[in-house]
């Protein structure tokens, strides 16, 4: 039956035939849905009714008092008999006294009993579903439960496809492409025997001839794929089943080999005990909830081209190519899983800028490198092993939330047993998650899975060379008082994805700092081990408190005795953080650039030395530049300004040119510019960058010698006391007193030669250092018997400081003890300088 009333129907809907709503099996099915303007019940499609005296009208109005009108605004289905049934009129209205029923022409309407289902939920309410059947097939209490589980099945269809019609038409009234595919079939089945009855609709969705089916549950477990099975099995075990109007999702296998997608939604019936005794179930296809994407074609292009990746880089890339478009994500991470850190492989999009705050702070080589523990939702995740999905406005950390505030998927990816991965999905926009999404992401994690693990056995050697590069490098540069240090390293993209380049921030005494950047020659495993080996030694000449032409020099001479012929260059800076004054050494390495608060940039000239290990005899000038507050300093090493087709001065004018345009206020995003978008590099890549800020607040210092007199310990006491007393500091007299007595006692006891005592006010600590000629570290007791005369004292200096500490220096040591001062407790005096007394016993101040 066709009704030509001006609805504009698409191709879809006027091709739906009795397969579609007529597996409910009445003589005659419709939906309606809400016409646009909202006043009225559109009748959408209508299947059955031929050769029947009657129909239905093609509207209600809402406010009206008809079935389909008061079933819409309740949300409560209505069952009239035909009794019920004749008191309403041919346009759903009850009848005034005296009227004929139904059809308005004085014919009694046929023995016919009606069902009107409402479609959705309370919050969207999509239509209804209408469902006429002869009075001899009423609807008894197992019908009811059928057409209750159909509605639940036509309303998912029409949310779905509603969705998709509307965006393409912005008409609300259409159902859209797809309705067709709504078609589906019922089964029973009962629990004691596990016997099943199924309409030939069902057994038309798993592909199996009616004459084929013995009725068992197994033959259709047959047709189920194996990681599906457990879902399907679940409808025998009551207690298993999902919640009431839950939808269950399922893959088949079909004879031709085809990969399917079902629907099912059951309901268990009990009997009179209690226990239960059947289950009514519909099983429809489910392929309607992909519109962008079928779900098949997706894991069969995905499975087809990780075969083909050989490397863990290229199965990241062949996810990030099939699932971002099918899912629209805004972004996909993959990122391996290494003890308790994430490894990221690929990013998509690869702009820092495109991904959260905390993944940027991490991210010290071409990809973030972080801890699982710094996300613990996460880390929860990756230990359940199972498919995470979160809507927009979840409470997760800020590694997550900004991940996907619009929805998140997090995909553990497991294989062998274990986790080996993860994949992440985020979206900007409202996300919704359908069971079909997450059968299709539970797929594609044991894909990926699997994949990772086989090109980890193709690619052992890039793995070593990957892991032995993270580990010689710094995981997290220092936070320094008065500037910022970031750093980035990329490996080059030809050959061998490790090499010589390295950089390095060395915190020192005095607020000075370290800037150190190098490249030892050569791309190979070999070049980085003798890179970690000269970061190594340089660390420990600079913090032995070496000046920096000596650093190198030392440098030098221990890679002309290493049994390599690799040689080294390398930019060495001492910068004092109070002062501005830097010192530059430099090995063969390329000059440092400047970018000054005025905007303009140079490359520094510094006369330097040959590389390290070329020369016994090389000899390593200093040169000393002062830094004004708002100055930027980089050290860069060849593989950013030079390659096979860009000459060196060209290339140093490219970063001269990216640093002047470049806004110094983000130092991390400055850094990133300058690496610029470059994908193939056939060297890798160290830069580290420095915004000077200078210090508001500086530290006062003063020194003092400690004479070796049998009163040492009371002089030193009284210098620290006047000392305290011209800076203002009266809290924390005692305790700093404390410190002072027992670290200036071990050093006059247990060492010889020269003592020196250190105090150091900053805004928020006081610093107590001692400096001897010992190069012992002092050793804490494990424990103290109370009848012993000593052993208490660095018990006694770790229980009144903050912090404390030993560090080698040329030839001895310093013991440091850090005591946190109050919030009131300042500097005295403009400038910091000590009082008149201060220096009486000999104390230099600076």
């Amino acid at each position: 039956m066709a009704y030509d009333d001006g609805f504009r129907r698409t191709e879809a809907v006027q091709a739906v035939t009795a397969r579609v709503l007529g597996s409910t099996g009445a003589e005659l099915t419709a939906v309606f849905v809400p016409a646009e303007g909202g006043g009225d019940l559109q009748l959408a499609e209508m299947v059955g009714g031929s050769g029947v005296p009657y129909g239905l009208p093609t509207r209600y109005p809402l406010s009206g008092a008809s079935p389909v009108a008061t079933a819409f605004r309740t949300g409560v289905a209505l069952w009239l008999s035909p009794a019920e049934l004749a008191a309403y009129g041919a346009d759903g209205s009850p009848l005034a006294a005296g009227t004929a029923p139904w059809n308005g022409a004085g014919t009694p309407p046929p023995e016919v009993s009606l069902a009107v289902l409402p479609l959705g939920g309370e919050t969207r309410r999509l239509g209804c579903l209408v469902v006429v059947e002869p009075a001899a097939e009423a609807f008894d209490a197992d019908r009811r439960h059928l057409l209750e589980l159909h509605a639940a099945q036509v309303a998912a269809g029409l949310e779905a496809v509603g969705a998709r019609v509307m965006a393409r038409t912005e008409r609300r009234s259409l159902l859209g492409p797809g309705l067709d595919t709504l078609r589906g079939g019922a089964f029973t089945l009962l629990l004691r025997t596990g016997r099943m009855t199924a309409d030939r609709l069902v057994l038309e969705l798993f592909g199996i001839a009616p004459e084929q089916f013995d009725g068992r549950v197994e033959t259709l477990l047959a047709h189920t794929a194996p990681d599906d099975a457990p879902a399907l099995m679940s409808i025998v075990e009551p207690g298993g089943l999902p919640v009431a109007g839950q939808q269950l999702s399922i893959r088949i296998r079909r004879t031709n080999g085809e990969l399917r997608w079902l629907s099912l939604r059951c309901r268990v019936l009990v009997d009179t005990d209690g226990a239960p005794e059947r289950v009514l179930g519909v099983v429809a296809d489910a392929s309607y909830l992909r519109p962008t994407a079928d779900e098949v074609s997706v894991v069969q292009r995905l499975s087809t081209a990780l075969a083909g990746a050989t490397t863990v880089r290229d199965v990241s890339r062949v996810v990030v190519a099939t699932l971002r478009l099918p899912l629209a994500a805004r972004r996909v991470a993959v990122a391996e899983l290494e003890a308790d850190r994430l490894v990221v492989s690929v990013l998509d999009p690869p702009e820092p800028s495109d991904w959260p705050a905390v993944w940027r702070a991490e991210w010290r080589s071409e990809w973030p490198d972080t801890s699982c523990q710094s996300m613990p939702t996460l880390e929860s995740v990756l230990r359940s092993g199972h498919v995470a999905l979160w809507p927009r406005g979840a409470a997760l950390e800020p590694g997550l939330a900004d991940l996907g505030p619009g929805g998140l998927a997090v995909l553990p990816l497991p294989a062998e047993g274990r986790i080996v991965g993860v994949c992440l999905l985020g979206w900007d926009e409202e996300h919704a998650f359908g069971p079909e999404e997450r059968s299709l992401l539970t797929a594609t994690a044991g894909l990926v899975g699997q994949a990772l693990v086989r090109a980890h056995a193709l690619d052992a050697g890039h793995e070593l060379a990957t892991m032995l590069q993270r580990s010689l490098l710094p995981r997290k540069l220092p936070t320094l008082p008065g500037g910022v240090a970031v750093a980035r390293y990329l490996p080059a993209t030809m050959g061998l994805e490790v090499g010589g380049d390295w950089y390095d921030v060395i915190p020192l005494a005095d607020g000075h700092v370290a800037l150190v950047i190098g490249d030892v020659e050569g791309h190979s495993a070999g070049a980085a081990t003798i890179m970690g080996q000269m970061r190594t030694a340089i660390r420990a000449y600079a913090v032995e408190g070496h000046p920096p032409d000596v650093v190198v020099s030392h440098a030098n001479r221990l890679l002309l005795g290493m049994e390599t012929d690799l040689f080294a260059t390398c930019c060495y800076v001492d910068l004092d953080m109070e002062e501005g004054i830097a010192w530059f050494v430099r090995a063969g390495h390329l000059p440092p650039l400047l970018r000054l608060p005025d905007g303009s940039t140079e490359a520094l000239r510094i006369e330097g030395g040959p590389p390290l290990g070329v020369s016994a005899e090389g000899e390593y000038p200093l040169t000393e530049v002062g830094l004004a507050a708002g100055t930027v300093l980089v050290l860069l090493t060849d593989g950013l300004a030079e390659s096979a087709a860009l000459p060196l001065d060209e290339g140093i004018g490219r970063v001269r040119a990216a640093l002047a345009a470049a806004d110094p206020a983000d130092a991390g995003r400055l850094a990133d510019e300058l690496l610029g978008g470059a994908k193939r590099r056939d060297d890798d890549v160290a830069l580290l960058v420095l915004r000077y800020d200078g210090m508001r607040v500086r530290p006062t210092r003063v020194r003092w010698a400690v004479w070796r007199l049998p009163d040492a310990v009371m002089h030193a006491r009284r210098f620290t006391a006047r000392t305290l007393r011209s800076w203002g500091v009266t809290d924390e007299v005692d305790v700093a007193l404390l410190v002072v007595s027992e670290l200036v006692t071990n050093a006059i006891a247990h060492t010889q030669g020269e003592v020196r005592l250190d105090l150091t006010l900053a805004a928020d600590r006081l610093r107590v250092a001692v400096n001897d000629a010992s190069p012992r570290a002092p050793a804490k007791p494990a424990s103290v018997d109370w009848e012993a005369t000593g052993g208490r004292g660095l018990l006694l200096v770790e229980a009144m400081s903050a912090s404390w500490g030993s560090v080698p220096l040329s030839g001895g040591k310093q013991v440091w003890s850090e005591i946190s001062l109050p919030p009131g407790e300042r500097p005295g005096t403009a400038g910091g300088a000590a009082g008149p007394d201060a220096p009486a016993d000999g104390g230099e101040v600076r």
